[in-house]
């Protein structure tokens, strides 16, 4: 049961860790990574942005590592919490909103509309300034009633 509950703190935990790496760092000291995913057509399939998750992807393969070598420890678990966000945020980020890949052009699914609407006003600005919408699972209430 604590595994359980260390796995989920995690997972909601990583949409505040993204919600502030998106703004301060995205958008600020590391703006030259992410200013290729604000443009408008992307000349590669590949973006300078994908870097971030080689990022996130670090700590979590060191946690797996420890918490496999100390018998499924709690280290496993915040590695899996890690992980699991990391996979929602690139179906939801990649695959739903920007269509980087063609699996889910069609949805009508109230949350997954507001989600895209509130990552679309995001997008709407070029330069790392002015933004809004930094999360990626959890958007203003606004967006789900547009």
């Amino acid at each position: 049961m604590i595994s359980f509950l260390i796995f989920i703190s995690v997972f909601l935990f990583m949409e505040c860790v993204t919600w502030l790496t998106h703004k301060y760092v995205m958008h600020g000291l590391m703006w030259y990574f992410h200013e290729d995913h604000h443009q408008p057509k992307y000349a590669h399939p590949f973006e300078r942005n994908d870097i971030f998750f080689v990022i996130f992807a670090i700590p979590s393969i060191v946690l797996f590592y420890f918490g496999v070598e100390g018998g499924l420890n709690y280290l496993f678990f915040i590695g899996l919490g890690i992980t699991t966000y990391g996979f929602c945020y690139f179906m939801i980020h990649d695959v739903l909103i920007h269509q980087r890949f063609k699996w889910f052009k069609n949805t009508k699914n109230k949350y997954l509309v507001g989600l895209r609407k509130a990552h679309k006003v995001h997008h709407k600005h070029l330069g790392k300034e002015d933004g809004e919408c930094f999360g990626m699972l959890f958007v203003p209430f606004k967006y789900y009633k547009m």
